[in-house]
């Protein structure tokens, strides 16, 4: 999604909005968690004031993730609604915009395509958790350990401690 400054001089005179879809595929090499990306809906206004150039963005796709109890495959769905902000590096900033939020570029092409990446990497949460029915390929259990639910907990006698049960008991 590359733009160049003499397209984007439509948007000086009055707002202009697009639409597209694209191949997001590159972010699994960014985070390799990501184990799927769907094709991505961009659209977008973009208003062109002064030397600041502003898109208005509604992104919307799917990102399969592992779950991080059972490694099986999440749907994450992805609806970003953002403003990202373009400015040249070679021009002084007058705007009253964060300079944090501002994405400088040089030359007379701005790539988009980076902030979007950015943005859907900054979606993914910390840890996602699949339905509690779904079987993934993490073991259920392992040497001294065993992953059971929370009602299973308050019925279960920790095997360490089973003798001292027998502790109790009268003997005849």
């Amino acid at each position: 999604m590359k733009w160049s400054l003499q397209q984007l001089s439509v948007a000086k005179h009055k707002p202009f909005t697009f639409e597209e879809t694209i191949d997001l595929s590159s972010v699994m090499k960014l985070n390799t968690e990501i184990r799927s990306v769907s094709p991505i809906s961009v659209k977008g206004e973009v208003v062109y004031t002064g030397s600041l150039i502003t898109f208005k963005l509604d992104i919307d796709g799917e990102l399969i993730l592992p779950c991080s109890r059972t490694l099986a495959d999440v749907k994450f769905p992805i609806d970003i609604h953002e403003t990202i902000y373009f400015h040249p590096e070679d021009v002084y900033v007058t705007a009253s915009v964060d300079p944090d939020d501002i994405h400088f570029f040089e030359g007379d092409v701005i790539e988009l395509l980076p902030a979007i990446e950015e943005l859907v990497l900054l979606e993914i949460p910390i840890s996602i958790f699949a339905d509690e029915d779904v079987e993934g390929p993490a073991p259920k259990s392992g040497k001294d350990w065993e992953l059971f639910k929370k009602e299973e907990q308050n019925n279960r006698i920790d095997p360490r401690l089973a003798d001292l049960a027998k502790f109790f008991e009268k003997k005849e």
